[in-house]
């Protein structure tokens, strides 16, 4: 491990020593291909045993959705989840106190939350340092991150947190880059651009990917892209997670520092301790998780809104529907009858492909 360290650190040093221009984009292309094959083996430990997850780290997933609070120690990371969930994660006034993930769950607008609270993420712990890196596979798997930052010193940590994230293949607020991507058995690659390319030209291409020990694939970029971008789309354990920062102490700032951080994209300041704006992070959070409510209606009964089935957004068809109800569901299906925003008559018959909108109502038939 500690070879490995010590040829990550020395690409660094030559990424950072080299200038960034034309005629150095291809070996810099090259430099960034190797530095993610080298972070992929020291989070990927050879030989697949070893010492298993971690105490407190093999969460469960309940509810509907997951949300990773991820900060520096003592930046008031337990005490907001403790008073959002009413879930005592043990708070002491001094640095490194919480060693496990602890979930708590919150109902909000019908949707069950769960709430982790991952341990002091360190400095380094992407290189395999502390208990972090067990830390950031849990953060992998949830559907929003909040990265709670302390409003008097927030620049520098939120830097190392969101290296540390990146590290580990989580990106933050971005979507997947628009390369199409397709390896063969034969005829060399071959490298297709539907607009201009700043940075990247076929002979980087090729080098990148023969780093990868492929030399035969269909590349299509389909916007501008970096060389970043396509090591992203080549290694393919990238995931692409929303983010907000979550800034607390607002109780020790000005009314004028405070509508400034108001302006800042993705963020919400807040107080954990007077638990000041929680209305505010509340619908954020909605907001990013992007959650999709179904109303069920017995025959000849009221719809039951009190007990929504929630599906993430990307699947909402009547089919995740009733999956996620119970499999056999779909074998006995015929129609349904749809009540809502995604229908043109209220009540629509409907097919098992139809898709639904937030608060639907449903009956099957």
């Amino acid at each position: 491990m500690s070879n490995t360290l010590a040829k990550i650190a020395e690409i660094e040093a030559e990424m950072a020593r080299t200038q960034k221009n034309k005629a150095t984009a291809h070996h810099l292309g090259l430099l960034k291909a190797h530095f993610a094959k080298l972070r992929r083996e020291l989070i990927t430990p050879k030989g697949g045993g070893g010492g298993g997850p971690g105490e407190g780290f093999d969460v469960a997933k309940t509810g509907d959705a997951r949300i990773g609070f991820v900060g520096f120690p003592s930046v008031g990371k337990s005490t907001l989840l403790s008073n959002l969930a009413g879930v005592y994660s043990e708070v002491a006034a001094y640095e490194f106190t919480t060693m496990t993930t602890v979930p708590g769950v919150i109902r909000y607008k019908g949707a069950k939350i769960q709430l982790l609270d991952l341990p002091g993420i360190i400095e380094g712990a992407k290189d395999g340092k502390g208990r972090g890196r067990q830390v950031i596979v849990v953060a992998r798997t949830c559907n929003l991150i909040l990265i709670v930052l302390d409003v008097l010193k927030p620049l520098g940590h939120k830097k190392i947190i969101e290296n540390e994230l990146e590290g580990f293949g989580i990106r933050l607020n971005s979507k997947p880059p628009n390369i199409g991507f397709k390896k063969k058995d034969k005829g060399g690659t071959n490298l297709t651009a539907t607009c201009p390319q700043s940075e990247l030209d076929a002979e980087t291409v090729k080098s990148i990917l023969s780093e990868y020990k492929i030399h035969n694939a269909d590349v299509t970029l389909r916007s501008d892209t970096t060389a970043d971008d396509l090591i992203d789309v080549v290694e393919g354990n990238r995931v692409y997670i929303p983010c907000i920062y979550v800034l607390n102490k607002i109780d020790q700032i000005s009314i004028e520092e405070l509508d400034i951080i108001y302006k800042v994209p993705h963020c919400v300041p807040i107080s954990a301790h007077h638990r000041w704006n929680f209305d505010d992070l509340l619908e954020k959070i909605w907001d990013y998780l992007k959650l999709v409510r179904i109303y069920t209606k017995p025959k000849g009964q009221l719809p039951d809104y009190m007990s929504p089935v929630v599906l993430p957004y990307s699947r909402t068809t009547v089919e995740d529907f009733c999956m996620k109800i119970h499999k056999n569901l779909i074998k006995e299906f015929k129609y349904a009858l749809v009540w809502g925003l995604s229908v043109k008559h209220n009540p629509q018959k409907v097919g098992k492909d139809h898709t639904l909108e937030d608060e639907d109502v449903i009956v099957k038939k």
